[in-house]
């Protein structure tokens, strides 16, 4: 059964009892034992990463999103009782700076939109290679987006035709345009400082206030709401 521990403090992350940095927190909620039993295994071999609890439907994930607070939740989508897309958006709407990637074996266009319209950073499908998955994790840890590229793919052809320029109505400062197109583009945080001349402090600063303003939680959604704007070209993605 899930761990209860606190995942957002330090003092329930293992490693920190060794005096090591505290490692990113990670929920699992998938139906399948076999499945998050993997997963675990993998994830646990990364010095950096620890799975603070699990869950296999999606009402057990708002439970233990609530009580672990972790930094990352992989979410399947299908499971018997509430889907990962309802989960996805009542944990987002109690916690909108939790990083939710979804890991799953459907890439039907209804399932990737309606899950990143209900602020998912990253979808994945399972049989993404486990270095990637390793990287999408710690990315989507960082405040950054994991798009499979099948999945990006839809969202260009979704949003290529779609997206009519209008004025940033939500007064984003021309910096911080700059800064959201940019980070349209895939780069990390220290890329984005960078290519801006500016420090990677500065960069969060700069996306906490798009995020803010713009009413998201994540980088994804940033991008999209952009993309639907006009203001980011899809083809950057």
């Amino acid at each position: 059964m899930p761990d209860s521990a606190h995942a957002s403090d330090p003092a329930s992350d293992p490693a920190s009892e060794t005096g090591l940095p505290r490692r990113i927190a990670l929920l699992l909620v998938d139906d399948h034992p076999v499945v998050r039993k993997g997963t675990r295994e993998l994830l646990e071999g990364e010095a950096d990463l620890y799975v603070a609890g699990e869950a296999a439907s999606g009402e057990e994930a708002i439970a233990q999103a609530r009580a672990l607070k972790p930094d990352v939740i992989l979410m399947d989508v299908s499971m018997p009782g509430m889907n990962g897309i309802e989960a996805t958006r009542a944990i987002k709407a109690e916690q909108p700076r939790v990083g939710v990637l979804v890991l799953t074996s459907y890439d039907d266009d209804a399932y990737v939109f309606a899950l990143l319209e209900a602020g998912a950073a990253g979808y994945l499908l399972k049989n993404t290679s486990e270095d990637d998955l390793l990287g999408a994790v710690r990315a989507v840890a960082a405040g950054e987006s994991a798009l499979h590229p099948s999945v990006a793919r839809k969202v260009l052809e979704r949003f290529s035709a779609a997206a009519q320029p209008t004025p940033p109505e939500d007064d984003l400062s021309p910096r911080e345009l700059e800064v959201l197109r940019v980070a349209a583009t895939g780069r990390t945080n220290k890329e984005i400082a960078r290519d801006l001349d500016i420090s990677p402090r500065t960069v969060q600063v700069h996306l906490a206030n798009i995020f803010s303003k713009l009413g998201v939680g994540s980088r994804t959604e940033a991008v999209l709401y952009g993309i639907k704007r006009g203001w980011i070209d899809p083809k950057m993605l």
